[in-house]
Parts: structure tokens; sequence; C-alpha cells
């Protein structure tokens, strides 16, 4: 009986290229997995494509949900951003995919998973690790791995099966895409130097294109998750569907970085992600409201922690469990509303309240209505100040 795979099928170059070689190299029959987690395409026609490229079979998975809870939000709830730039939307994607593509491929009682990443991305560790860590026994293959093809190459590759090529070489761009971010690389944007050009964004205006007049939103939250958009209550897709249109209109969410990659290597890297920046911001800002300093402080050192391991490749490990522990503790008490300002590219956080704020009004006001006791700070201070006092007396001073 022939060998079947189950490859990740987003329907582009490489995986389309990947059946026949699959097929060619391995002699095996492929089952293409599609995952719907907010790419917005017509997943009729990457169905039918796959079937027509030469797979034996090919099924479609609407996953936007369990994406949503699952995964973005604990990614939110720890306010886990790569090196303070990326709001790990791909890097979240994946563990999902490789779940699906285990799920399929133990229900079809296939030998292995197959995946389009290269040689050189996180991606495929992500894939590897997350299917060692949920069934080692599959085999995993990754054919833009073992190629060695050139992008040109393979685009004359997937030629001589007849394959219809989203990319060209004059559009050679690398997309990927959910509900939480949009990646774009290759072609003009490796060089660093070269401003991205109009073509490689796709979710956010311009700014000379954006409105003149500025917008607000507020987002209530519940124990650290958003489940209100300008006081409307929405299910976390059309939340995040909904504040990607507005932030985007006003040309917010890009990101150009260079980032360090997994396997050792700079990349230059460009994101649009106008409801991630936005939701992040006003998750912190609300935890500034409700969660005492130390708990913010090494709140900041987790959120750092959690980043780097889902960037890595580690969303199944126990190490990532324990911190999700952590983490939702920690939003008990995050529950309130922000509003958010949003005008030119640009936005800030203008207001912010909870029923649970550790800000209390009388002891931070100067005016009528203070209940700070101000007599209580000359022992504070002189109590504070006591290990200073003391080392200067018996050190600096006998200089």
């Amino acid at each position: 009986m022939t060998e079947k795979v189950v490859l990740a099928y987003s329907g582009g170059l490489d995986t389309s290229a990947a059946i026949p070689w699959l097929k060619e190299h391995y002699g095996m029959d492929v089952i293409a997995l599609t995952i719907d987690v907010g790419n917005e395409r017509d997943f009729t026609q990457i169905r039918d494509k796959a079937l027509r490229v030469g797979a034996v079979k090919a099924v479609v998975i609407d996953a936007r949900k369990e994406f949503i809870e699952d995964y973005v939000w604990k990614t939110l709830a720890a306010g886990a951003i790569y090196e303070n730039e990326y709001p790990l939307a791909t890097a979240i994607g994946r563990p999902l995919i490789a779940k699906l593509l285990v799920d399929v491929a133990l229900a079809e009682g296939a030998t292995a998973i197959a995946h389009g990443c290269t040689g050189k991305g996180n991606d495929q560790v992500r894939f590897d690790v997350a299917t060692a860590a949920l069934a080692p026994h599959l085999k995993v293959i990754a054919p833009a791995r073992e190629w060695g093809m050139t992008r040109l190459q393979t685009i004359e590759y997937a030629k001589k099966f007849n394959i219809p090529l989203p990319v060209t070489a004059k559009n050679p761009y690398s997309v990927d895409e959910n509900l939480w971010g949009r990646s774009c690389e290759c072609g003009i944007l490796e060089d660093p130097w070269v401003e991205p050009p109009v073509d490689a964004f796709a979710w956010t205006r311009e700014v000379k294109d954006t409105p003149e007049k500025p917008a607000y939103v507020t987002i209530g939250f519940k124990q650290g998750i958003p489940v209100t958009l300008n006081n409307r209550r929405m299910d976390g897709v059309t939340l995040v569907s909904t504040l990607n249109e507005i932030a985007g209109a006003h040309g917010i969410g890009r990101i150009d970085h260079i980032e360090n990659r997994l396997v050792g290597i700079k990349s230059r890297e460009t994101y649009e992600a106008p409801a991630a920046v936005v939701l992040l911001k006003a998750h912190d800002a609300l935890e500034t409201m409700t969660l005492a300093k130390d708990q913010a402080r090494f709140k900041a050192k987790v959120a750092q922690e959690y980043a780097d391991l889902v960037y890595n490749g580690l969303w199944f490990s126990a190490h990532k469990s324990d911190l999700d522990a952590y983490i939702q503790n920690t939003q008990k008490y995050v529950t309130g509303t922000v509003r958010l300002k949003l005008e030119r590219g640009c936005f800030r956080v203008v207001g912010r309240k909870s029923p649970y704020s550790l800000y209390s009004h009388g002891l931070a006001t100067y005016e009528t209505g203070d209940t700070f006791d101000a007599t209580a700070a000359v022992g504070f201070i002189k109590l504070w100040g006591l290990p200073v006092r003391t080392q200067a007396r018996a050190q600096t001073l006998k200089k």
C-alpha cells in the first residue's frame, strides 16, 4: 500500500511545487490540508488547485475560532512581543497548523506530515518540534529544505507541471497571513537599506491616504480577554477582523524589523498587524492600572521569556504550560475599558478605567480630597536612605 503524507498546503509556490515533488521523490500519496486562520482566501479554489496539481485528497479546516481563543488570546495575555517589535502572528499560527496536520495524519493513517518551509527560516523548527511533541512517530518532510532550488528555479519546476503561479520573477514576495498579522519578505525587501515599496503592504494605508480626522476606539476586557469593541460585544474573530480594518485604515500596524532568527541569521522582516499592536497596547495599559508594581515588573520578564519560546517553536513545551498558568493567574483582575486615539499612522492610549483599578484619586491628587499622609514621608525617607547614609559615612567621606 502506498504511504500517505499530509501536506500543509497554502496554494502558494512552494507547497504547490511540493505535491509533484513528494510524489516524484518519495512515491507518496499527498493529502493537502489547508487551514483557515484568517487568510481571507478562496479556499474552494485552493482545494481545487491541490487536486488539479496531484493531491489525492484536499481538506480545508476553518480554525479561526480556535486560533483566536486558544493561541492569540494566550499570547496577548502574556504581552508577548518578540524583540519588542514582532507580535508573533506567524509564530503562533504554526503550532495550530502542526496540531491539525497531526490530527489529520492520524485520522488518515498517514506516516508523515510535510510543510513548505525552507532551511533558513523559523517555521521549519516550529513544525518539526511541534510534531515531535504531539506525534513523535510521524516523519516530517520539508521539500523546500531538501530540494535546494532557488526561488526562480522553483518557479521553473512548477511550470513543468503546469502549476498556476501566484508568484512571478517580477513579484517575488513571500507572504503569510492570519488574523493576527501579515508578513511579507523576499525580493527587494532583502536589502535592509531599501524602503519597503507600497506593494509590499496590503492591510494598512499610506499615511498620506489616511483620514485627516482621528478615530477613537474603546476596547473592553474581561480577565485579560477583549470582549467588546466600541461598546459592542463581539466574538474574538469578529473583534480582531474589525479592528484590523479600523486601525489599518489609519495607517497603523506597519513593522519594519531586522530580526534575529532562531537558526542564527539576521533577517529583514516586514509585518502588518493593526489589531495586534492596538490590542497589545490597550492590554498593557489596563495591566498598569490593575497589577501591582512588582507583579507588572516580573510579568514583563515573563513576557519576554514567553515571546522567545513561542518564536522558537516551543508552544507545546512544559515550560510554556507552566508560564501559561502564571499568566492566567495575573489576569484575574485585568478587567475594564481602554480608549485609544488613532491618527495618521500613530495611536496612543487616552483613557482607561477598571472596577479593580489600583489607581486611587484620593491618594494621587494634589487638590481637595487628598487622603495621602504626607507626614509619613519623613520617616520613610529616613529609613529608605539609611544604607546610603551609612555607606557615605563609613567609606565615601573617609577618602
